[in-house]
């Protein structure tokens, strides 16, 4: 489980373009009050999930089906933007208004909360580790939880603490700006292609 967090969490995504955004604009302090808010977003998920959420999923299959592929929607949007001629890369600058720590945290909730990725993590991923007939599922499934929000903390931590750093390293080096955009759109695509595999699965009782 930490092994498929860890992949996860080092997959740019929406949480990580905010986070690093928002360290690089207004500093350690604000990604980290933004992380913090992402942080209780997967609080949030690992409740519902446990309490029963999923079994949406199981009695309304065609919801679940949709739900993923809007989520392989998204990611190759993500992979799109990357790539493209003129796109921007994870670690560039950004503009951006200097918002109050109170504004950062919700931000930082809303995004997670929005993030197709944490919902995968949640509703398809994290339920192939639990076995059913090992202790009390609930059990198992906020104990994974925990596991996931552990590494995922820990690792964007250190994305933001170090956020600045990598942005200046690559303002002074344009070819690495480039390779870095390529390899995260072609990362973005390829977690897309092998989630699209998956699309007309139905969820698992």
């Amino acid at each position: 489980m930490a092994l498929a967090a860890l992949i996860m969490v080092l997959t740019p995504g929406p949480n990580m373009i905010y986070l690093v955004s928002r360290s690089i604009a207004q500093g350690r302090i604000a990604g980290l009050v933004s992380l913090a808010g992402t942080g209780v977003g997967f609080l949030l998920y690992m409740t519902m999930a446990n309490l029963g959420l999923a079994v949406v999923f199981v009695v309304v299959p065609w919801l679940y089906v949709g739900f993923k592929a809007a989520g392989v929607a998204y990611l190759l949007h993500l992979a799109w933007k990357a790539i493209r001629p003129g796109g921007a890369g994870v670690f560039e600058a950004r503009t951006l208004a200097r918002d109050s720590a109170g504004r950062l945290f919700r931000m930082g909730l809303i995004t997670n909360l929005l993030n197709p990725k944490a919902a995968v993590m949640y509703l398809a991923l994290i339920p192939q580790f639990i076995d059913p007939h090992h202790d009390n599922a609930a059990v198992q499934g906020f104990t994974l939880g925990t596991i996931q929000i552990i590494v995922s903390m820990i690792v964007n931590a250190l994305i933001v603490l170090t956020a600045g750093s990598i942005a200046g390293f690559l303002s002074a080096r344009p070819a690495w700006t480039r390779w870095q955009r390529r390899i995260t759109g072609s990362l973005l695509g390829l977690v897309a292609l092998l989630l699209a595999r998956e699309v007309p699965q139905a969820a698992r009782p």
